[in-house]
């Protein structure tokens, strides 16, 4: 499936007041549309795994990123294909909100791979799971992964002056965000404060599916570091230690599920991430300040 122009922003009319006098006006309203993800492995019959709201665009990675975070794949070797439905008989615009997704066959995936409710709401990244013990069992995933990380920050030192320059060079791709001021981003960044990738989208948990997918497909090394705008809850602390991120910061405030899976987990969470201050949840070693 080709990539697909990011369709982020809507037209609509307003009336926007000011003072005493209201004006009609045209904005543009953050786009929110629902994508269908279908699995099969091959020759088999494509089935419904979940629907997700999200913004259209980068829908290839956010399908990928999703499974991964998921556990429904381990590598994006187990990936054949993304592509849109080829069933005439499927308008083009039910089309476009569907990505079906072929595997190669493994026959321990059935076994690993959640149930879903129907529909995903673009708040929260585990709304669909039917069970608390699904839930739990993402924090039990993310703790066996634990030793890969070095909790003692010996491996990794970031400064703070590279890290309160985060935020604004994100936002210069958030162009979604610069023409609604309704999206969320995630970008993965190095050690020195370079940023590989970013994606936007209406959901927190979409951004960081998105930008993980797009890590995956590009084949590259796992980046240190990933900034979230907004809060940062249980399921990006979870997400980012199952990709092998070793630093989480976001513009808000964390969770404290968040911070309990990140202590656990062994990630450097951190939170208000604003200007010349921030504050660091767990393992600080990882964080180089002055004096």
């Amino acid at each position: 499936m080709k990539r697909v122009p990011s369709d982020a922003s809507v037209p609509a009319s307003i009336v926007r007041q000011r003072g005493s006098s209201p004006e009609h006006v045209r904005d543009l309203l953050a786009a929110e549309e629902p994508l269908e993800i279908r699995l099969r492995e091959k020759e088999g019959a494509a089935e419904r795994f979940v629907v997700t709201m999200r913004t259209p665009g980068d829908d290839e990675d956010l399908a990928i990123g999703l499974l991964f975070g998921e556990g429904v794949i381990r590598s994006i070797d187990e990936v054949v294909s993304v592509e849109r439905p080829s069933d005439p008989r499927i308008d083009l615009e039910l089309a476009r909100n569907v990505a079906v997704v072929t595997l190669t066959k493994d026959p321990a995936r059935a076994a690993r791979t959640p149930r879903r409710t129907t529909v995903m709401g673009s708040a929260c990244g585990v709304c669909g799971r039917t069970t608390i013990e699904e839930v739990v069992g993402l924090a039990a995933r993310c703790r066996e992964g634990a030793p890969s990380l070095d909790k003692t920050g010996a491996g990794l030192k970031i400064s703070a002056s590279v890290l309160t320059a985060l935020p604004d060079r994100l936002r210069t791709r958030q162009t979604g965000f610069a023409a609604t001021g309704g999206l969320h981003a995630a970008g993965l960044f190095e050690a020195d404060g370079t940023l590989l990738l970013a994606r936007e989208d209406v959901g927190r948990h979409n951004a960081t599916d998105k930008v993980i997918g797009a890590l995956l497909r590009s084949r590259r090394p796992v980046p240190p570091v990933l900034l979230v705008s907004g809060r940062l809850g249980f399921e990006i602390a979870q997400k980012a230690a199952f990709a092998g991120i070793q630093v989480v910061a976001a513009i808000s405030a964390p969770t404290s599920l968040a911070v309990d899976l990140a202590d656990e987990a062994g990630l450097t969470l951190v939170g208000f991430l604003r200007g010349e201050t921030f504050n660091v949840y767990t393992h600080p070693g990882r964080i180089a300040t002055a004096g």
